[in-house]
């Protein structure tokens, strides 16, 4: 039967077929002119939150170097006061402050001084340092002039007096015999003795 079909009926079907095709494709189109918008701004969300996350990554990325930072700086300090203790420095937050703007690190990571011979290393520079600069060195002489022991005693021919004990409300006994020990100093001082 289907031999016998006409030109007729196979144009019609064929219009029939061409009709449909046509309304298929206009439903898709309109349904994606209804989506378009929705995907629009999904995309857009997403674009938004990307580049939030992005903002956020190059955050941590600068706190994290801010950190790396202040964690070099502080090992640098540590290791230059360091130092300085082992070659004997008495006042070592002084000469930090005179000698932690010529040591760096470098590429490598070591730390080194610039000085007057060029770049040195850490131990070096500061040997060469505190010996150019004897003052940072605790004093070889203990004692001087207004310099105070811990106890004065003197021999007197009663004993001698502590003058850490001698305060108001003494007997007058242990008094009597502090006067004359210094009468007695007094006189010695006079004479040049």
């Amino acid at each position: 039967m289907e031999e016998n079909k006409t030109p007729a009926a196979e144009t019609a079907g064929s219009e029939l077929r061409g009709l449909i095709r046509e309304t298929i494709e206009e439903y898709l189109r309109r349904e994606q002119t209804k989506a378009e918008p929705a995907y629009k701004a999904e995309l857009l969300e997403e674009r938004k939150r990307r580049e939030q996350l992005e903002r956020r990554v190059n955050e941590l990325v600068e706190e994290n170097q801010r950190s790396r930072q202040q964690a070099e700086e502080s090992d640098r300090n540590a290791s230059i006061r360091a130092e300085l203790q082992r070659h004997g420095v008495g006042k070592v937050d002084l000469a930090f402050r005179a000698v932690k703007e010529d040591i760096y690190r470098t590429e490598d990571g070591r730390l080194v001084g610039r000085g007057e011979q060029g770049e040195t290393a850490l131990r070096e520079f500061v040997s060469q340092f505190v010996r150019d600069n004897p003052e940072f060195l605790p004093a070889r002489i203990t004692g001087g002039s207004g310099v105070s022991t811990g106890q004065r005693t003197t021999a007197a021919s009663g004993g001698s007096v502590d003058l850490d004990k001698i305060k108001p409300g003494m007997s007058g006994e242990e008094a009597e015999r502090v006067r004359q020990e210094i009468a007695r100093v007094a006189m010695q001082t006079l004479r040049g003795a």
